[in-house]
């Protein structure tokens, strides 16, 4: 019977071991090595960018808002050209997932996919993101795909992405009023009306 896969904790990521949590970019492959190598999309991280390695050998970055555009741009440029998801996560009643020592847990963090088909490799991205400020800026102008998707962080959760050229709801009515992904939106309720019962035939 084979080994089981890791847990995944809310927002996706397997669980990570101390051991996998680092303050700097993930190995590259070896000169004059052509084949991908565990984790190596780390390596197109600009310095100073936390990282983790996951245990599929995936690598994980953690840039501050400041650094979000830059390190998007120097993936882009380093060869991962598709923009394969860009979603968020309300950590407002989880406080017990795995970060490096370095990054600071907020309320909301944007979780993104990127891929090179070329390389066969995949590197995430998330950043943390603070309720009293959310806002980072629009990756719209690297990944026209980015366009839709930031307008659906920002219709369910309320974060802005600055620069972004049509930042509108996308799937709640223009004057809908609230964030319905949040964790402390209300519910609601529909009243619902029971006719009485017919008599007898």
């Amino acid at each position: 019977m084979g080994a089981r896969a890791p847990r995944r904790r809310p927002g996706g990521d397997p669980a990570l071991t101390p051991e996998t949590v680092q303050d700097q970019p993930a190995a590259g492959p070896v000169a004059g090595d052509t084949s991908p190598s565990p984790a190596a999309g780390g390596a197109l991280a600009p310095p100073g960018v936390a990282s983790a390695v996951s245990p599929q050998s995936q690598a994980i970055l953690f840039p501050t808002r400041e650094q979000y555009h830059d390190v998007m741009a120097a993936y882009r440029d380093g060869g991962f050209a598709l923009l394969a998801d860009l979603t968020a996560v309300d950590y407002l009643t989880h406080h017990g997932r795995t970060l490096p020592d370095t990054v600071a847990p907020e309320r909301f963090e944007l979780a993104v996919v990127l891929l090179s088909i070329s390389r066969s490799e995949r590197v995430r991205l998330r950043v943390q993101v603070p309720e009293t400020d959310p806002v980072l800026a629009s990756v719209w102008d690297l990944y026209r795909g980015a366009e839709a998707m930031e307008r659906e962080v920002f219709d369910m959760f309320g974060v802005v992405f600055e620069g972004h050229p049509d930042l509108t709801r996308i799937l709640m009515p223009e004057d809908w009023e609230g964030h319905p992904l949040r964790k402390d939106y209300g519910v609601g309720r529909v009243p619902v009306q029971f006719k009485e019962a017919p008599g007898p035939r």
